[in-house]
């Protein structure tokens, strides 16, 4: 065969730097591992069937170990360091087995391009998925849902039940940390207690913050025991501008001062009214005068801070059935007993002798030097509403409310702190303050 005879046997042209042109056949070879497809190559291979030294391969065979490129017709497959672009594939030190019609795997750390596919190597693999749950789909059995809370009447308030603008902190930081809602509660042998503070349907529109407080906490005791379970509610006055800090440091000024008394307990396990309204007098003098040195401190005005205050105590000790109760200003502590509502169980509990009216009437601290004291007797079965007038206002107010709360909270068996809250939101028109609540089931000596 002459020499042209064999150059248009292989397809050889003089101006291919490499002298030859691969047709597009398949070809497997053995390199430790297989590979096929049309027109795919795989390179690497020491075994005497394809590695030549020589630019004579058989028709439809490519397979070298080169250290320089090679472009081939559809196909390219080399091992090399740098970028290379074929016709329709790009292929780049390849160093495992790869199958494709006219696709190449490649590992890479360059840009590489192609006139077609081309596919980087990752070694992140999914994990196989799991299911939910063994049972229907998810679709099938929805996940329950409360929804909106229940309202009065046939049509529910404008105002959409669910967080609305905020305060800015450039403004007011410690107006813009303020939660909208806070829900907390507690339990210990004969008492169980839920708690909530929800954001005012006005104060939401208005994007202003919640001024109400309320406080869920153990105080006193020593090693003869004596311990309390304080629950506080507060409602800063509207009118005042850092109501919502006078409402939230009142809480947490009462439970300190609470804290150090020594004859707290005491007075509550014997019935000692004189002893405890005293103690409780001063423990208000001590808040009343940290609250006008806050507002001072700030450069304002002790009636900035205003704000009521209700508290009740309540000995852990379960054989102990009297409650401890003050308050500085308006609210509700109302009692629901056997199903039926009795809404003051503290009836001249707003007519504070010696406290400042500051907003419609309402007694309040800074200014307050005395507080109204109580103590009460507990039964098992007793369910006590200590609230702000965000909650005793309607509950006075609208007999539906009354209704659906005696419904939620009757009996021995207490909410979870979930459905309490969505209960205790239960929506009626024209009341749209602030709403702050601590509701104490009493179980009797042992549960």
């Amino acid at each position: 065969m002459n020499e042209s005879e064999e150059a248009a046997r292989l397809h050889w042209t003089p101006t291919d730097p490499h002298g030859f042109v691969v047709s597009d056949d398949a070809l497997t070879v053995r390199d430790g591992s297989s590979s096929a497809g049309d027109g795919v190559s795989s390179a690497r291979d020491d075994s005497p069937a394809v590695r030549d030294d020589s630019p004579t391969v058989r028709v439809g065979v490519s397979s070298i170990r080169d250290d320089s490129p090679m472009v081939g017709d559809g196909v390219s497959s080399i091992r090399d360091d740098s970028p290379m672009v074929g016709d329709g594939v790009s292929s780049i030190r390849d160093d495992s087995p790869s199958e494709g019609d006219g696709v190449s795997s490649i590992r890479d750390d360059s840009p590489s391009e192609g006139d077609g596919v081309s596919s980087a190597r990752d070694d992140y693999e999914l994990p196989a998925p799991v299911r939910a749950a063994d049972g229907p789909a998810l679709t099938q059995s929805p996940v329950p849902a409360l929804g909106a809370p229940a309202h009065s009447g046939p049509k529910a308030p404008s105002y959409p039940p669910v967080p609305q603008g905020l305060p800015a902190v450039t403004g007011d930081l410690a107006a813009a940390v303020l939660p909208d809602i806070v829900l907390d509660g507690a339990a210990y042998p004969g008492v169980s207690v839920r708690a909530a503070s929800v954001r005012g349907d006005s104060h939401r529109y208005a994007g202003e913050p919640r001024q109400d407080a309320l406080c869920v906490t153990r105080i006193g005791g020593d090693e003869h025991g004596g311990e309390l379970l304080m629950l506080a509610v507060a409602d800063g006055v509207g009118s005042a501008p850092r109501s919502h800090v006078g409402s939230n440091e009142a809480c947490r000024l009462a439970a300190r001062y609470l804290d150090r008394s020594t004859s707290l307990h005491e007075a509550i396990r014997t019935g000692d009214a004189e002893r405890f309204r005293r103690t409780a007098d001063d423990v208000v003098r001590q808040i009343g005068n940290l609250l006008g040195d806050l507002a001072l401190q700030h450069g304002e005005r002790p009636d900035a801070f205003a704000t009521t205050l209700r508290i009740l105590l309540v000995p852990l000790d379960p054989r102990v059935r009297t409650r401890g109760f003050l308050a500085v200003g308006d609210g509700g502590t109302a009692l629901l007993r056997r199903g039926y509502w009795h809404l003051d169980v503290v009836r001249d509990a707003d007519g504070d002798k010696d406290s400042d009216v500051i907003d419609t009437r309402t007694a309040a601290l800074p200014r307050a030097r005395s507080a109204v004291t109580r103590l009460l007797q507990a039964h098992a079965g007793d369910v006590l509403v200590l609230s702000t007038d965000g909650l005793s206002s309607p509950l006075a107010g609208d007999a539906g409310m009354r209704e659906f709360l005696a419904e939620a909270w009757n009996g021995d068996e207490v909410p979870a702190p979930a459905d309490f809250l969505w209960q205790f939101q239960y929506r009626v028109k024209s009341y749209d303050d602030d709403r702050t609540a601590v509701v104490l089931w009493e179980h009797g000596e042992a549960r």
